[in-house]
């Protein structure tokens, strides 16, 4: 459910729900429209997926750039 994993991206990037909504889709009422019930299409809740994933894979990238940009 996508509700579940919103969520618990949530609390593991301590980020506020509407900063989410408004990176991941533009839409600042999307986490508490999702809590009320929403049923978002396929193709948003694929771009919410996505996003929640390259989000992480950005995260794991930067702090190894970060190192070698010290050492240089």
């Amino acid at each position: 459910m996508l509700i579940r994993s919103v969520e618990k991206f949530l609390r593991q990037h301590k980020m506020p729900a509407t900063k989410f909504g408004r990176l991941a889709i533009q839409d600042p009422r999307f986490v508490l429209d999702l809590r009320m019930g929403r049923e978002p299409r396929d193709r948003t809740e694929q771009r919410i997926r996505g996003f929640m994933a390259g989000f992480e894979a950005a995260r794991t990238v930067t702090p190894a750039a970060q190192e070698t940009a010290h050492v240089a």
